[in-house]
């Protein structure tokens, strides 16, 4: 059997979602006994996350200027995670288990592709005022997730669905820019397989704080 490989998608996921990605590296390699000589520190990672985050909240307000620091400030963020993904690549020992610790995502090692699963056991939680959380059970042979969402109106009527970007990782996907106080209905479907797309997942409800 080949070794597990880290899914490096995650330079290719929308901006909004990258520093999510970054925050479950962190949270997985914290005391993490598999891998206790990192190549960049979590320290590192963690500055490079917040200064990215700093840069897109500057590109917000537009000029060529803030986007040239936006792009110079992901191509370090990026540049630290796949270090970080070769270095659990060499040091999970050919364990799957061990790999996903790690709080990276893994790779299909299958030439042949098959249908995917819909996405289960979805969660919702609040982040900052604003951004919904969403997690849901990884999905074998997916290679990125998609988000949509829409609004749940006060009389429970469902308004048109939005699309809430991609992401590589089914445990850092998130809806940024909401309106606090409304609530919202999420759904995600795994992108993959034969068939490209799994079914979109129940769907579930939360509302923006």
């Amino acid at each position: 059997m080949a070794n597990p490989r880290v899914l490096t998608s995650f330079s290719k996921t929308v901006d909004n979602s990258l520093p999510d990605v970054a925050r479950t590296v962190i949270q997985g390699l914290t005391d993490n006994s598999a891998f206790p000589n990192p190549p960049v520190s979590l320290v590192a990672l963690q500055a490079a996350t917040t200064e990215f985050i700093a840069a897109l909240v500057a590109q917000a307000q537009g000029g060529t200027l803030a986007t040239a620091i936006k792009k110079k400030k992901r191509e370090a963020l990026v540049t630290l995670l796949r270090k970080l993904a070769g270095y659990v690549e060499d040091n999970c020992d050919g364990s799957l288990t061990t790999l996903l610790s790690s709080g990276f995502t893994a790779a299909s090692t299958s030439h042949t592709r098959t249908a995917l699963d819909k996405p289960r056991s979805m969660r919702i939680v609040n982040g900052t005022s604003g951004q919904l959380l969403v997690r849901v059970k990884p999905c074998a042979n997916a290679k990125c997730y998609e988000l949509r969402y829409a609004v749940v109106s006060a009389d429970g009527s469902v308004g048109p669905w939005q699309n809430g970007g991609l992401s590589s990782n089914s445990r850092a996907l998130a809806l940024n820019n909401l309106t606090p106080g409304t609530t919202y209905m999420v759904e995600v479907r795994a992108i993959g397989g034969t068939t490209g797309y799994s079914d979109w997942c129940d769907a579930s409800s939360c509302m923006s704080l």
